[in-house]
């Protein structure tokens, strides 16, 4: 490789064509053979049984799901636990199958099927099962993401992270507070010395759990909705950490669906990636006119960015969790959102977002 740095001309290129990855559907019987064949293998020297799914357009050395975005099946054995480590990326976890113990950061909790929770940052992480039937967690990171950027962090070791915080606590000035802050014109614009750069503004991050047997109570509100509601029927498992940009994690979103039978939505697109877990009944999707069928148990990459796409329930309806990078992409100011082929493109964050029928429904009601 060169090590001499290259002029490229672009003032006279096309914008590059963008290369999606085509909607894959990773079938229930797959997954579950490869939980029995990480439950029949000796344990790793890690202490870890998992298995990344890696889409078959994904080039980089690090599996990849959709481009940025891993799937990753954790399997503890009853009585097994993995070792603490920590890592600059952040996860969502569901648990799909038994029950265990979280130990992440601070908190400890128990977690069951269906529950799902988020891993904060470099919080120290650790596992054990505690039940009598295997352990098995699908998670979702945004690691090939940092990886990509050559920034992805693990120690398998870690300490808590320290905290600066006391100084602060003992009555100490920050040195923010007597760093520059210079007004430019009148619309906004500063100059700002470097201590703010250092010393941001703390919003904590916390671990957080989604109980399945409390979330359930709730889906009954939006299963019993009237088809003719413009929105989807799902909750989102809502971090106050990630204020307005409405997340489950700094990086993803996580939604509970339930719908009823036989309510297709309209097709519809956005930038953010969707990943979609149906855990319940069956349906179909149509992905770029390609259509597909899926049932209960199956891992759907259900929407590569920006690609046109609706999804619809069979007899029976369906439940499932939904992840997107839809947090990631409002920092970025890159969501752009179509809610209908008739809508106009927002950028959702930015501009004022789609209203929904919701309000009529209630009055009707």
């Amino acid at each position: 490789m060169s090590d001499t740095f290259q002029f490229v001309e672009v003032g006279g290129s096309a914008p590059r064509v963008q290369q999606q990855w085509p909607s894959i559907i990773v079938p229930r019987s797959a997954i579950e053979a490869e939980i029995e064949r990480l439950a029949s293998i000796p344990l790793p020297a890690t202490g870890r049984r998992a298995s990344a799914i890696s889409h078959p357009r994904n080039t980089h050395e690090v599996p990849a799901f959709a481009p940025g975005i891993d799937v990753t099946i954790h399997v503890v054995k009853p009585g097994e636990s993995t070792p603490p480590m920590a890592r600059s990326a952040t996860a969502v976890d569901m648990c799909i199958r038994g029950s265990g113990v979280a130990s992440i950061g601070p908190r400890e909790f128990g977690v069951e099927r269906f529950d799902v929770w988020n891993t904060p940052s470099m919080d120290p992480v650790s596992y054990r099962n505690t039940g009598q039937d295997l352990f098995v967690r699908m998670s979702y990171s945004n690691a090939p993401l940092l990886e990509k950027l050559e920034v992805h962090v693990t120690e398998s070791s870690p300490k808590p992270v320290a905290s600066n915080e006391s100084a602060v606590a003992e009555g100490g000035p920050r040195a923010r507070d007597q760093a520059e802050s210079i007004d430019i014109g009148n619309e906004g614009a500063k100059l700002l010395g470097y201590e703010y750069l250092v010393d941001i503004d703390v919003v904590p991050s916390r671990p957080l759990l989604w109980p399945w047997a409390e979330v359930e109570k709730h889906m009954a509100n939006v299963y019993n909705r009237d088809r003719s509601y413009t929105g989807r029927h799902l909750y989102l498992l809502y971090n106050p950490a990630t204020e307005r940009r409405m997340g489950t994690s700094h990086c993803f979103f996580a939604t509970i669906a339930k719908y009823p039978p036989d309510k297709v939505d309209q097709p519809h697109r956005h930038t953010s990636a969707a990943i979609n877990y149906y855990f319940e009944g069956h349906g179909k999707s149509a992905v770029e006119g390609q259509r597909m069928e899926w049932e209960a148990g199956d891992l759907h990459f259900s929407a590569p960015g920006w690609a046109v796409h609706n999804h619809g329930s069979r007899e029976k309806g369906f439940c499932a969790l939904t992840i997107q990078d839809h947090p990631l992409q409002i920092a970025m100011e890159s969501l752009i959102w179509q809610e209908t082929l008739k809508s106009p493109i927002v950028k959702l964050g930015s501009q004022r977002g789609f209203q929904t029928n919701i309000g009529e429904m209630l009055r009707a009601a």
